[in-house]
């Protein structure tokens, strides 16, 4: 009897503990910071995200401020501790500084820290990716640029089987873009020749007008642009010469009206907001490498257009391609550097 009186005061004791024991607090979230290494107004992947953070803002009431570091190296290491100093939750794009950040993430294990575009992952296994499958979208580019390149119909084509890409500069995101490009297009022709031409900048348009004049002049019907706000360059080359273009990040298709025949389009903005709900609805987990394609929709090759330039034909055939990636019928070789 004693030995039953004795367990009972201890599941007592046991229950009054728990009872008094404070709950797991929720991460604070009041403050949200998204953190880029270039600038907005690419009408590409920065103004993306913005999109996603100022839905945010607006659906869930927090406060939040876009850092800006206009690929200034010098900015980066202070922009991340202005960036901890202020908020709760940091997204950001941290091409150039990913030692920074993996540094900065484990001295501050209480901040929500979401990288973007690429893996970034830190001792401290706090440090949530998002990395976008490039390569699905960027095939369905190849596809819609060998079968532009084909269509005898469309203006100003000429016999040659050769498309081009201007990439930004040469890095592992923008050489998968080119790599699927390449093996989306010799789906379709496997003569088909792609050139690349990479500027070193993502910012300087002149540049990248010159790059797709080149390839105009080597004769490319169709160049994609993978270079963000120097890309705007290419898109207006291709209205110049009355050739074509394919948009990157954004729908860029209504930007030269009747010269850009699809956009592969990233949608940072979509994933900023869906990890935000995450971490608010308590399913966020720190640590992990979220995986967006065409699937979820992170990723698409968006032909939609006031004057659609490709046939329904090859809409049709495109459309095809992308659900038979979707089902997993076309397995699309991923990138490796």
């Amino acid at each position: 009897m004693k030995k039953i009186t004795l367990l009972l005061l201890a599941s007592l004791l046991i229950a009054s503990l728990a009872a008094c024991s404070p709950a797991a607090s929720a991460p604070k979230t009041e403050k949200v910071v998204y953190l880029i290494n270039g600038a907005l107004g690419d009408n590409a992947f920065y103004d993306s995200g913005q999109k996603g953070l100022d839905q945010v803002a607006k659906d869930f009431g927090v406060e939040t401020r876009t850092l800006e570091t206009n690929f200034d190296a010098g900015q980066y290491e202070p922009a991340l501790q202005a960036a901890v100093n202020y908020a709760d939750v940091i997204f950001v794009i941290s091409y150039g500084f990913e030692d920074q950040l993996k540094e900065i993430a484990d001295q501050y294990p209480n901040k929500i820290f979401v990288n973007l575009d690429t893996v970034v992952q830190n001792e401290k296994k706090t440090i949530t990716s998002v990395d976008f499958v490039e390569e699905e979208s960027a095939y369905l580019a190849g596809v819609a640029a060998a079968l532009a390149t084909s269509d005898a119909s469309l203006a100003g084509t000429n016999p040659e089987k050769l498309i081009g890409a201007v990439g930004g500069d040469v890095d592992p995101v923008i050489q998968a873009f080119v790599f699927a490009y390449t093996n989306g297009a010799h789906s379709v022709d496997p003569e088909i020749s792609v050139e690349t031409k990479y500027l070193g900048s993502w910012d300087d348009t002149a540049k990248g007008k010159q790059a797709a004049l080149q390839l105009y002049d080597q004769g490319a019907d169709v160049v994609f642009q993978i270079a963000a706000a120097a890309g705007m360059g290419v898109l207006q080359a291709a209205g110049e010469r009355g050739l074509y273009a394919i948009g990157v990040d954004t729908n860029q298709n209504d930007l030269v009206p009747g010269h850009v025949i699809a956009s592969d389009t990233k949608d940072v903005g979509k994933a900023i907001y869906e990890v935000f709900s995450s971490i608010k609805k308590g399913t966020y987990q720190p640590g992990q490498t979220l995986s967006y394609g065409l699937a979820s929709g992170g990723v698409d090759l968006d032909m939609s257009a006031a004057a659609p330039v490709l046939s329904s034909a090859a809409q049709a055939q495109i459309n095809a391609v992308r659900q038979d990636i979707i089902d997993g019928k076309i397995k699309v070789e991923l990138y490796q550097p």
